[in-house]
């Protein structure tokens, strides 16, 4: 990492500004590829709208036009999908005015760097993880990378491309929204520094923020899921658009992913408790329509990781199992699922880069199953799992 100190703001890279008519289509995708976690859209609405009214401007960047010797840094929110739900989106909306846990974690991340954040990059894509990123580097008078680090949402943040790639995930900053605040600087298990911030976030009002993955331009330019939040805004828009000329939203879901439809049923059980931090559920669901007859089973550790249809595995995380709405097409939380609720189960590729992630040393370790109480499963791609078949991974950029 280049150690010269750059001022906020230095250089003049193009970008694209989001603004009103872009955070409705944006949620919506945003929702989709959030794969039951991410952070309800709802506070990612509550977010920018804030944010827009006090004429923050709100940027994206690509990742090709960030300079090579740039310092950026991913982050996000830590803590439970269901401890959030608890909250009132309105207080703790206003209370980020003077006490944003992320600002203050990537202060933090600054003076320990003894360098300026020059752009901020989501750790995932999500209703709330992304706006909240795009929130920050507004704050800040900065840009956010138009990319993640995943495509999707993950519930632990050694689930990354960039640690599949060789960046470390240290040092990491956490602050707690208790104001207890650490840094972990350096681990030997690619786990370590996400169950020390789970750890502290628990006994820390059950939420906290961190900012991690300190890299070069040049590192994210050969790591990053590139383009998310514009995949995000096209699939919104796709969706919004069949919805309100009436025709079917998940297809134009399902077409606009390249995905495949997995099952279509409604759910008979759940069983699921507030855990470390996560929320983890299994989920069965009895087929109707075109899967009548059959049963699912969905594991979930805050988002969807693993599925099986009539006892055969048909797609393991980081693979995308996008749970819908059948009338809307709008993407579903895993909080919200409850006997009766009628869910559409899109599957698609997770991106080249986050598959290349995964099957490294690191990734094996930090992906795998035992993540989420499944010890004996392996990654196995999602066109080899099924007949339907969900097409290629999604290219590499």
């Amino acid at each position: 990492m280049a150690s010269h100190q750059a001022k906020r703001g230095e250089g003049i890279v193009a970008g694209r500004r989001i603004g009103i008519d872009d955070i409705e289509p944006l949620l919506e995708g945003l929702a989709i590829l959030g794969t039951g976690g991410g952070g309800n859209p709802e506070w990612g609405r509550a977010i920018l709208a804030n944010d827009l009214a006090r004429g923050r401007e709100l940027w994206l960047v690509s990742p090709g036009d960030i300079p090579d010797d740039a310092l950026v840094v991913s982050g996000g929110l830590m803590g439970s999908v269901k401890t959030l739900e608890s909250m009132s989106i309105e207080d703790l909306v206003a209370r980020w005015e003077t006490e944003f846990e992320l600002l203050a974690a990537t202060s933090l991340m600054e003076d320990y760097l003894s360098r300026k954040v020059e752009y901020v990059v989501p750790f995932e894509a999500g209703g709330l993880n992304t706006p909240v990123v795009l929130s920050l580097a507004a704050r800040l008078g900065i840009k956010a990378v138009d990319g993640d680090g995943l495509g999707r949402s993950a519930p632990e943040t050694h689930m990354s491309s960039f640690l599949g790639h060789g960046i470390s995930l240290t040092p990491m900053s956490l602050v707690d929204t208790h104001g207890n605040a650490i840094v972990v600087s350096d681990q030997v298990a690619p786990t370590f520094a996400d169950e020390i911030g789970r750890w502290m976030v628990t006994r820390g009002g059950g939420m906290g923020a961190n900012n991690h993955y300190p890299m070069t331009g040049k590192q994210l330019k050969a790591s990053v899921i590139p383009g998310t939040s514009s995949m995000a805004l096209a699939l919104g828009r796709t969706v919004m658009a069949a919805r309100q000329s009436g025709r079917d939203p998940l297809l134009a879901a399902r077409d606009a992913l390249g995905g495949a439809d997995l099952f279509r049923g409604e759910v008979t059980s759940v069983r699921g408790e507030d855990r470390g931090g996560f929320y983890l559920t299994e989920v069965v669901l009895a087929g109707n329509g075109p899967h009548a007859g059959r049963e699912a089973r969905m594991v979930i550790k805050n988002e969807t990781m693993a599925l099986w249809i009539d006892g055969r595995l048909r797609a393991v995380f980081p693979d995308l199992v996008c749970m819908l709405d059948p009338a809307t097409g709008a993407g579903l939380m895993s909080v919200d699922l409850a006997a009766g609720k009628g869910v559409a189960l899109l599957g698609t590729a997770c991106h080249a880069r986050l598959r290349h992630a995964a099957t490294t040393p690191a990734g094996r370790s930090a992906f795998g199953g035992a993540r989420y109480g499944c010890p004996h499963l392996a990654y196995a791609p999602i066109e080899q799992l099924g007949p339907e078949g969900c097409g290629c991974p999604r290219s590499g950029g």
